[in-house]
């Protein structure tokens, strides 16, 4: 009986018991496989649609912005990469952080990441309640208030049980949903893309232009680094690491810059100010209502990864319950944004604005956790993730000052070369307008090695 309960904690429609706790290797299983389909099923949003067509709108010529797209989806082999961690460990990332930043150090970007993947997780239900708004009016089934009333409650319930239920039906659902988005979206590419101007000029877009369209495409990407490990800490410890980089890499390259390419594609054909309505009026009437719903459910795959690794994430950050049970808290405040955005006040604009400014941080604290993981060569002592103030990450008094140090670093650079509706930095003007603050990372990253990279070794059981 003890082993058939081991066996049946992750099931498919099954609430997962686990959450930040070590999975035993008894309970690990699939393959990297699954990785594939994750980040392939969850990138296949129509968010990259209207990526790409801002690069073209920054200036960039068909092939320019073309370049920025596919760039912008070799970031998933970092990622993939950062999903290494988790397989030895069998834990979340950002527990897997505290031995970067130290126990109390891990906190505050622990909040913020919480902010993020709930603001993202709004974000991507106010769009696909929109698309299935539309739907209904053009079925002539439901308009107005209730029509969109029942559309947001359809959207949260689809993701909610998904998320709730956990990993192995976050697994099942991401691979089943697809199959059918893929090839939704793969009919939406053959009545896009044949009548592209490729041979448009750029219009001058300068370093400012160039910068503008790589942060777009790059944002999004370096959005998911606290979370890969949450997606292979079932792996069994046998599996190849190359393999789990690669098939996790390919999936969120290849969903990303199709559908990315396809923006690009519509923006030099119509005007994609309203993204979802320029690229409406390239279809035939047939498929239009199909386009809606393609648009929700991109919505939805994106939206279970957040909400799934938002409820790790509070358990990082200390309350004490299930997983299960904290999904509820994320749940709810995402269905409250979500409401205040579309029947109270329209602060998306807002919140995307705020979310894109939190790259300063993101940017800096990837460029220190994979400087982090890169030099213990993933090795971790996984009982003092867990063990507090008595063990090994503790460092002084909870903080690692190498990580903190290094991070702050990076955030400075960021802050000070960023271009957003909400801060602009003091360099952008000097710099002829250009937005580094990508390169928060490689700067974070680089002080980081400098500082450790005699003593970090010493804080990791050999391998």
């Amino acid at each position: 009986m003890g082993q058939q309960e081991t066996v049946d904690v992750d099931e498919v429609f099954r609430v997962e018991t686990h959450g930040i706790d070590p999975i035993p290797d008894a309970e690990r299983h699939g393959s990297a496989k699954d990785l594939f389909w994750l980040w392939f099923g969850s990138n296949l949003t129509f968010t990259y649609v209207i990526n790409g067509a801002l690069a073209v709108a920054f200036g960039l010529s068909f092939w320019q912005a073309t370049a920025v797209v596919v760039i912008g989806g070799l970031s998933f082999f970092a990622i993939s990469a950062a999903g290494l961690s988790g397989i030895r460990t069998g834990t979340a990332t950002l527990v897997i952080s505290r031995a970067t930043f130290g126990v109390r150090g891990n906190f505050p970007a622990g909040v913020l990441n919480w902010v993020v993947s709930i603001g993202y997780t709004i974000v991507n239900t106010v769009v696909g309640t929109l698309a299935l708004e539309v739907f209904f009016a053009e079925i002539g089934w439901q308009s107005g208030p209730a029509g969109r009333a029942v559309a947001l409650l359809v959207t949260l319930a689809l993701t909610f049980a998904v998320a709730m239920w956990g990993h192995a039906t976050v697994q099942f659902a991401e691979r089943w949903m697809a199959y059918v988005l893929a090839a939704g979206f793969g009919v939406l590419l053959l009545f896009v893309l044949p009548g592209a101007d490729t041979a448009a000029p750029a219009a001058a877009p300068g370093l400012s232009g160039w910068s503008l369209a790589f942060v777009v495409m790059l944002a999004g990407p370096f959005s998911y680094l606290p979370m890969p490990a949450d997606y292979t800490r079932y792996l069994p410890r046998t599996t190849s690491l190359k393999s789990i980089t690669w098939m996790g890499a390919l999936g969120g390259f290849l969903s990303s810059v199709a559908l990315g390419v396809a923006g690009v594609a519509a923006a030099t054909r119509t005007d994609m100010t309203d993204a979802v309505a320029g690229a409406e009026s390239l279809l035939p009437g047939w498929f239009q209502p199909l386009f809606l719903a393609l648009v929700l459910g991109g919505s939805v795959t994106n939206s279970i990864i957040t909400l799934y690794s938002s409820s790790l994430n509070l358990q990082v950050l200390g309350i004490p319950w299930s997983r299960a049970r904290a999904i509820v808290i994320s749940a709810a405040v995402t269905a409250a944004g979500s409401l205040a955005a579309l029947f109270l006040t329209d602060f998306t604009t807002s919140l995307l604005s705020f979310l894109s400014l939190l790259i300063i941080v993101f940017a800096p604290w990837g460029g220190v956790f994979l400087a982090d993981m890169l030099l213990r060569r993933c090795h971790y002592d996984a009982d003092a993730l867990h063990a507090g103030s008595a063990g090994a990450y503790w460092y002084r008094s909870g903080y690692h000052p190498a990580g903190i140090t290094a991070l702050l670093t990076g955030m400075t650079f960021a802050a000070l070369t960023c271009d957003s509706e909400l801060w602009t930095g003091p360099l952008v003007a000097p710099l002829g307008g250009a937005d580094l603050t990508l390169l928060g990372s490689v700067v974070s990253g680089l002080t980081y090695w400098a500082l450790t990279r005699r003593r970090v070794a010493a804080y990791a059981p050999a391998a």
